[in-house]
């Protein structure tokens, strides 16, 4: 699943709401959209994740223009005031929601099982706003891939929560080599240490026929066999009704 932005913007110069933007995203290869100021970068995610049409230029999944594909198979991740925890929230509670939201059963042992899996336990009363920048990445991240039918990401300046790009960039990196279309919307000093470490991702296919599906660190992320990019999920469903 290919995405590209295909010179999109919102507004004229100068003083767009989002400047032109370009990008393209595959699984694999994570997309680099650079954007400054503290609107752009909820525009741009909107407009990446099919929530907002833009004024100028498209927006193509695999070579069309279908929003609600888009929107069906992307997720927005810590996307300021649209998709973001609240700050004291703690990472046991924001994954007992995600799972309500993921039409899973947010019973205690499968929020552990899942704090677990992203070896995150340590974490699990701390307000997210006091985790670092990589593991909060990595929890939303990884929780967003729960939702049915979501294959990709549009992840939102991660880089407003301080840390080293190279550390948030390493759990966004690992995603995109499990087969994610990743979208990472992030400031222009961000993207340009970004640039320079996106090539340290291998080509997917290069990862697919070696069968080097391994990420750097082996107890990073405990994953399912077979090519389901999400971590194992609970059997037992909510009712519709319960995440409406």
């Amino acid at each position: 699943m290919t995405i590209e932005l295909d010179h999109v913007g919102i507004g004229e110069e100068p003083g767009a709401a989002l400047p032109v933007v370009s990008a393209v995203a595959a699984p694999g290869r994570p997309g680099v959209i650079a954007v400054e100021t503290e609107q752009a970068p909820v525009l741009a995610s909107l407009v990446a994740g099919g929530r907002m049409q833009p004024e100028t230029g498209r927006v193509l999944l695999d070579g069309h223009e279908d929003a609600g594909a888009i929107r069906k198979a992307f997720a927005l991740v810590d996307t300021p005031g649209i998709a973001e925890p609240f700050p004291v929230m703690s990472v046991r509670r924001i994954v007992r929601e995600e799972l309500a939201f993921a039409e899973q059963r947010p019973s205690r042992q499968h929020v552990d099982t899942v704090l677990d899996e992203l070896g995150l336990r340590e974490y699990a009363d701390t307000h997210v706003q006091r985790v670092p920048t990589d593991v909060r990445v990595r929890l939303l991240a990884e929780l967003a891939l729960l939702r049915d039918g979501v294959t990709g990401l549009v992840i939102t300046s991660p880089e407003r929560h301080g840390g080293a790009v190279e550390g948030w960039f390493a759990v966004v990196r690992d995603i995109a080599r499990r087969g994610v279309t990743v979208v990472l919307v992030t400031s222009k000093a961000a993207a340009a240490t970004v640039e320079h470490l996106l090539d340290t991702v291998e080509p997917l296919d290069t990862i697919q026929t070696t069968g080097t599906t391994q990420t750097e660190d082996p107890e990073d992320v405990a994953r399912p066999d077979g090519d389901d990019p999400r971590l194992q999920s609970d059997t037992d469903h909510l009712p519709t009704e319960a995440t409406a």
